[in-house]
């Protein structure tokens, strides 16, 4: 089994081609090219070009490309704003909205050629649902939150330990850090996920996290999973990645 997967795009969308630039070249090394590529979550917010984003996926699925995309918290958020106004989530323990700033609402609506500001969401709202296409929405809500390759779980944001995969909850998929991060037990799989940014990608014993923070303008990890062993593809081949020992 050969698996790719590309952490946390968050509207770069130069990084993202360049990502599948490394992978092809790879692939072209190696001699397999119809290896899956697994794409993580989290295609808006923060970078310059989420609907450029959403449509390279698009248009790259559309023809029969081996591509694979599961959804994101950022995701889900930038769609319910769009189809129902709701502009803040539970999970945001600071209340902030997902206009505000730091959440990067404001550079995914500018994509679409929407301004906004943070507190005036029914104006943004109205406009976002006339700029931003319905097949944009569409393709986010059907993607899954999870997908499996034999023993590699490949996900967003984590799994609750303990708790079989058909039993998760969404909410724990697409956001949860507290009770995985600090897990170090043994689980059913090996855990392929981002949404949780590092300064650079890292094996952790019983998950792998390949967020490496994109969204601020930081590297975007690709990771290749050959015959039980893991290793970053770059431009100038495959690299070790990094190791830390569980507790």
């Amino acid at each position: 089994m050969r698996i790719y997967a590309i952490g946390d795009i968050h509207g770069q969308l130069d990084m993202l081609k360049a990502a599948h630039a490394r992978i092809e070249a790879d692939k072209l090394r190696v001699g397999d090219s119809d290896a899956q590529i697994i794409h993580l979550g989290d295609y808006t917010d923060r970078g310059p070009d989420s609907k450029g984003v959403i449509q390279y996926l698009m248009d790259g699925i559309a023809a029969g490309k081996p591509w694979l995309a599961i959804r994101g918290n950022h995701d889900r958020m930038f769609t319910r704003f769009v189809s129902r106004g709701i502009a803040h989530d539970d999970n945001i323990k600071s209340g902030k909205s997902w206009l505000n700033p730091s959440l990067g609402g404001q550079t995914t609506l500018a994509s679409y050629g929407v301004a906004s500001e943070d507190g005036m969401f029914e104006t943004a709202h109205l406009a976002a649902q006339k700029a931003v296409p319905s097949e944009h929405i569409d393709f986010i809500e059907s993607l899954p939150l999870t997908l499996q390759f034999g023993d590699y779980v490949f996900v967003h944001a984590g799994v609750r330990p303990g708790v079989a995969l058909e039993n998760q909850d969404e909410e724990d998929l697409i956001w949860i850090r507290e009770g995985w991060l600090d897990f170090h037990g043994k689980l059913p799989w090996m855990v392929v996920h981002g949404h949780t940014a590092l300064d650079e990608p890292t094996h952790f014993g019983n998950r792998i996290d390949i967020d490496s923070g994109a969204g601020y303008g930081n590297p975007l990890t690709t990771l290749v999973i050959e015959g039980g062993h893991q290793e970053v593809v770059t431009e100038t081949g495959r690299i070790p990645l990094m190791h830390i020992r569980p507790m």
